[in-house]
């Protein structure tokens, strides 16, 4: 089975961080010289005086008439040229002349007459505009100047990151994302969600679902959404080879909301009427029914069928509740409690399952067979009513579970960090 990313297309992000009003440009140089710098000479005044009146008038169109003619005078000096261009840089980006902006500012770096601040500023709005004209080799070649010099914020080493993927370079892509991620970490900032996508994708089309699983899970932590769920559950259900593991990958998948197909509820239905839980497992069937996941006939006569099986055999738990309650509170072992607080919770009496669980495992952990379904039912009851904190305590016990399944322990602590406070 070939894995795709459901629902999650890249955009490319250069529309976001590239926009003009993003760029923060201006002019690096100023008509009235420093005292201690260099002056602008007399043979462009006139013409630069024009242009500098212009811009501050948002003329641009007029400002680059009388810098064009500045560039025809002679001699310039190379202060002169740096100026021109600049001026001329700012100009263009404010027309949204972007290539003849980058054309213009890499014509006044190399003059060489920006302070080293100023050459740091326009490398870097260099690095953006030559990434927005998707000049992709001489962007990466800015953009890894501004990361060496320290320079580099979280929007640049996106930016890498989005290049390199667009280049087909994973890995490089890959390295760039990790960088960016940091930065955020250590701003105290959530990383954007993105900077994932790419690893993701790159694994995606690589078949390597085990780096897929740990960018799913990094994504799930960082937005929680079902669409993440739902393929991180699937790559696990695919190696998942035992039913009552598979039947714990299920529960994940239903109380996430990211089952999507009939086919899910369906085998999740009968593996749960397997288990002896025909409550639960007419709850879920008639979910997916509901839902409208049953489109074709033969499905829908099939779901028809399962449920018609069903309904009897819960009926029955449902009318030997109290009885069964009564003989398990009894037993000394904790195993008829945690049965019957799965029964009552396949009925939505989430109460009296919290109830029943907590009594089996007073008796002791070891009396009860399938300790990690004791701690699993305890902790969805909770959740269900939205207790939380004893939800979360629930799911921990998992961890003291003898041969607990290690993914199935991962994933409901995954689910159990997720939960609310």
């Amino acid at each position: 089975m070939t894995h795709s990313i459901q629902n999650v297309r890249l955009k490319v992000l250069l529309g976001m961080v590239l926009v003009v009003a993003s760029l923060a440009v201006t002019t690096q140089t100023s008509l009235a010289a420093d005292k201690k710098g260099p002056e602008i000479s007399r043979v462009i005044a006139k013409e630069m005086t024009a242009a500098q009146k212009a811009l501050q008038a948002g003329q641009w169109q007029e400002a680059l008439k009388n810098l064009d003619a500045a560039e025809q005078k002679s001699p310039l000096t190379p202060f002169d040229k740096k100026t021109i261009f600049d001026f001329k840089a700012f100009a263009d980006v404010r027309l949204n002349k972007l290539k003849d902006a980058q054309e213009s500012y890499e014509q006044a770096l190399a003059t060489g007459q920006y302070t080293p601040e100023e050459a740091a500023k326009t490398k870097r709005t260099l690095f953006r505009l030559a990434a927005g004209n998707q000049q992709y080799p001489k962007a990466l070649e800015y953009g890894k100047q501004v990361a060496d010099a320290g320079d580099a914020n979280g929007d640049d080493l996106l930016v890498m990151a989005q290049i390199y993927y667009l280049q087909k370079d994973c890995k490089n892509s890959g390295v760039w994302a990790d960088k960016a991620i940091a930065y955020a970490k250590k701003a105290g900032e959530a990383p954007k969600e993105t900077l994932y996508q790419f690893k993701l994708q790159c694994a995606s089309d690589a078949g390597d679902n085990a780096t897929m699983a740990t960018v799913l899970v990094d994504l799930i932590k960082l937005t929680n959404k079902t669409n993440y769920w739902n393929t991180l559950l699937r790559i696990e259900r695919q190696e998942e080879r035992d039913d009552h593991n598979l039947l714990m990958i299920y529960r994940v998948m239903y109380d996430t909301n990211s089952m999507t197909a009939g086919s899910d509820y369906m085998e999740m239905a009968q593996l749960l009427g397997d288990a002896a839980l025909p409550g639960e497992a007419q709850m879920v069937l008639e979910k997916g029914v509901a839902a409208g996941l049953f489109t074709d006939q033969k499905d829908k006569d099939r779901s028809a069928r399962l449920l018609g099986t069903l309904k009897p055999r819960a009926e029955a738990d449902k009318k030997g509740a109290a009885q069964e309650d009564a003989e398990a509170t009894k037993s000394a072992a904790g195993e008829l409690d945690v049965k019957m607080g799965e029964v009552y919770f396949g009925v939505g009496d989430y109460q009296n399952a919290v109830t029943a669980v907590n009594r089996g495992l007073q008796k002791g952990p070891g009396t009860i067979k399938h300790q990690d379904e004791a701690y699993v039912y305890l902790g969805r009851s909770d959740a269900q009513l939205k207790n939380n904190a004893d939800a979360k305590k629930a799911f921990s016990g998992l961890k003291t579970v003898p041969n607990i399944s290690p993914r199935v322990l991962r994933l409901w602590e995954l689910y159990s960090e997720k939960l609310g406070s």
